[in-house]
């Protein structure tokens, strides 16, 4: 009793507990409410440029000394002219996007794939609609101190704190080639300078990856918890997509009715009534130029069964007992259909015997 009392108050008291249902779930990723996180897309990418750099370190550096020296070697002497240096111009940006062309390409696909991960294809249109709503001052006010806002300065904190802590670990145990970088060659400080920052990038992207997927898990959470349905939502929905159960009660109530009412009113057509002869009544028809066998226009039983008899009787329709034709014919044949070929000998026979009654010949 204290378990069904506890239900009833979550019930009438709105708490969502239950799990989203599948309606729900399209619904809110129509709106482009997903579990999502903007950090593992911006950590695969730091990781992608890392590992460009590192395998295309080499042609880079040919491509920017050469871009550095040309001007020195083969354009020295050159026209100084409008057209001359536009030309000039235009060949140097066509080499530094060839240049860069490759880290462009990772980092749009490495972004699509992030997020692909997460959420699979998703168009979502309405997250275009403006919402005028969000310009309410009041609300934003309350927005800066919510939860959700906490979560995201702390992620915030322990992102630069994590960073700021590998970037000074790293520098601290270079102090000593630091401190001799006034008697190395520019050469050498440029390699040194590539390898420190190589190895941050490789170390801050890895630290990024890991707060990423956490912060991922904690993105699904929210958005599962956010998007819970109380027992009165689900009964809410199951209403809106199968139909009030009291009018579609009513519904198929008053269609019995209808159909009962149809089939009475095929009774005094029929030829003969078989009966059980108090469980059972099957009216059968059968026209000649119109029907390639026999059918059931009406069957019923128990209540139905008498109805029919009774209506039977006042049309002056012949009532036959044949306990196992009737059983069968109620059993096999619903109504309108032609009567099953294993009961057509025992069905003729009846058909005959009810002609000679009559005194037809069919």
């Amino acid at each position: 009793m204290e378990l069904r009392h506890k239900l009833d108050l979550q019930m009438f008291s709105g708490e969502k507990t239950e799990k989203a249902t599948p309606k729900k779930r399209d619904e809110s990723r129509k709106k482009g409410q997903v579990a999502k996180s903007q950090e593992l897309p911006g950590a695969a990418i730091l990781i992608a440029s890392i590992a460009i750099l590192m395998v295309f370190g080499g042609q880079f550096l040919t491509v920017i000394t050469h871009l550095f020296t040309d001007v020195f070697t083969d354009r020295i002497n050159m026209e100084i002219t409008i057209d001359n240096v536009m030309n000039m111009m235009m060949q140097y940006m066509i080499e530094i996007m060839k240049l860069l062309a490759p880290i462009f390409i990772s980092v749009v696909l490495l972004a699509i794939i992030a997020s692909f991960a997460q959420y699979g294809l998703l168009f979502a249109s309405e997250g275009l609609k403006p919402q005028f709503s969000k310009l309410d001052p009041i609300k934003g006010f309350k927005n800066i101190f919510a939860l959700r806002a906490l979560v995201e300065m702390f992620k915030s904190l322990l992102k630069m704190t994590v960073i700021g802590f590998l970037v000074y670990s790293t520098l601290q145990g270079q102090l000593e080639a630091i401190s001799k970088m006034h008697s190395m060659s520019l050469e050498n400080i440029l390699d040194f300078a590539s390898s420190v920052t190589v190895t941050l990038g490789i170390k801050i992207g890895a630290a990024l990856l890991v707060l990423g997927v956490l912060d991922f898990m904690y993105q699904k959470y929210e958005f599962e918890k956010g998007i819970r349905m109380s027992k009165q939502d689900i009964k809410d929905e199951y209403k809106k997509a199968e139909g009030d159960p009291m009018i579609k009660g009513k519904i198929r109530e008053r269609q019995r009715r209808m159909a009962m009412q149809r089939m009475m009113q095929d009774v005094p057509t029929a030829d003969v009534i078989i009966t059980n002869p108090t469980h059972y009544a099957v009216a059968l028809k059968y026209d000649g130029t119109q029907m390639q066998a026999p059918e059931v226009v009406a069957k019923g039983q128990d209540f139905v069964a008498l109805r029919i008899r009774e209506i039977a009787k006042d049309n002056g329709v012949l009532i036959m007992e044949n306990k196992p034709l009737a059983r069968a014919l109620f059993a096999q044949a619903e109504i309108g259909d032609t009567v099953p070929a294993d009961l057509f000998q025992a069905v003729a026979e009846v058909l005959a015997y009810v002609y000679k009654l009559k005194g037809k010949v069919k």
